[in-house]
């Protein structure tokens, strides 16, 4: 049961325990709306903000085996006192189990325990967690509601908003998944605290992009580590391009500025390096190709080898355009025999420029040498 706009926002008054000043809450409006709540110390009370929008049902929460020693049980607390019934599926951290494998875990698990549609999921995680959870629930019963509760800096920048979800193939990253909006997504920047300094520089790449594409000003709060000021910025930057194209058919592909090259780059490494500073290595490098080949007058890869060697990355890149091109050409953004590229213009405004497969590869060689 869906509650009116009015009675949410009595029981967000009544029923929660919290400031409203110290937590910013936005609506998506996509086809099937939803709220983002961000705010600090604010997982505690996660059960009262789901009732909100979901009556106490059935609760599948999905989490990884690092995130589930440190949240879990407080997140079965809340549910629990606010009159859910979860069980909960765990899986071991890290890409590798965003596969199949897992996701068929997580659909048999469900099953076995007679959920409905009128059932959830919660994905209580980085990433890989929403990634495969909401595919999960986009897929169990042709559809059920879910729950984004992202715990890393990435999925509160970007994963968590916007509907994507899926899963990996052997033959590159997210080639199967779907387009299911979560009923909410909570995310307590509290949690950030128990990250280590690679899954910070993860979220801070991801939030660079967003201000490389749409915000220059929210670059400057990435490198004061303001987490809270990123996080609304970005999510702000996301709700407007998911609102205009959810279905990633025209501008919503400029989030992807990076991931051509860098999801090749996650592929090759055999996941060693992570999302986040593939995509910092891609920012770089397909700005360089965008500028020698004539595409833009804007060498934006001199400005974000400067902010990323500022923020600790390794910009080192350790393969060939051969060895990226054979997952490039694999990359979701293709349409026929051309993929669109996000070519940079300035620092905040970027475009799509299509580009023949045929010239790919000499497009991605382009970048690689400084």
């Amino acid at each position: 049961m869906l509650f009116t706009p009015a009675v949410r926002a009595i029981i967000a008054h009544v029923c929660v325990n919290y400031k409203e000043s110290d937590m910013e809450r936005f609506t998506v409006t996509t086809a099937r709306p939803y709220d983002i709540l961000i705010g600090n110390e604010i997982l505690q009370t996660c059960g009262e903000f789901i009732r909100e929008c979901i009556e106490p049902c059935k609760v599948c929460l999905v989490t990884d085996s690092r995130v589930n020693t440190l949240y879990a049980d407080t997140v079965l607390k809340s549910l629990k006192s606010a009159g859910y019934s979860p069980i909960k599926v765990v899986f071991p951290e890290g890409e590798y189990s965003k596969s199949i494998t897992t996701y068929a875990n997580i659909l048999e698990s469900m099953a076995e325990e007679a959920f409905s549609r009128s059932d959830m999921i919660i994905a209580l995680g980085g990433g890989v967690v929403g990634d495969i959870s909401g595919f999960a629930a986009a897929t169990y019963l042709r559809g059920i509601n879910y729950v984004q509760i992202p715990t890393t800096y990435l999925a509160a920048v970007d994963s968590s908003v916007g509907g994507k979800t899926g899963v990996n193939l052997i033959s590159g990253k997210n080639l199967a998944g779907a387009f299911w909006q979560p009923s909410m997504v909570i995310c307590d920047y509290s949690t950030f605290n128990t990250l280590d300094e690679g899954m910070l520089l993860d979220g801070a790449s991801e939030a660079i992009k967003s201000g490389m594409i749409m915000e220059k000003p929210l670059i400057d709060k990435v490198l004061k580590k303001d987490y809270g000021k990123v996080i609304e910025r970005c999510v702000s930057i996301k709700k407007s391009v998911v609102e205009a194209d959810e279905r990633d058919t025209g501008m919503r592909q400029l989030l992807n500025f990076g991931h051509t090259i860098g999801h090749g780059i996650e592929k090759l490494s055999s996941y060693r390096i992570s999302h986040g500073h593939a995509v910092a290595l891609g920012m770089v490098a397909e700005s360089r190709s965008a500028f020698r080949t004539g595409l833009t007058e804007f060498d934006a890869s001199e400005f974000l080898s400067e902010i990323l060697a500022q923020c600790g990355f390794d910009l080192t890149l350790p393969y060939t355009a051969s060895e990226l091109y054979k997952y490039a050409k694999n990359d979701k953004k293709i349409r026929g025999d051309s993929i669109s590229m996000v070519i940079p213009e300035s620092v905040g405004k970027c475009r799509l420029q299509k580009i023949s497969l045929s010239e790919l590869e000499k497009f991605i060689e382009a970048g690689l040498d400084a």
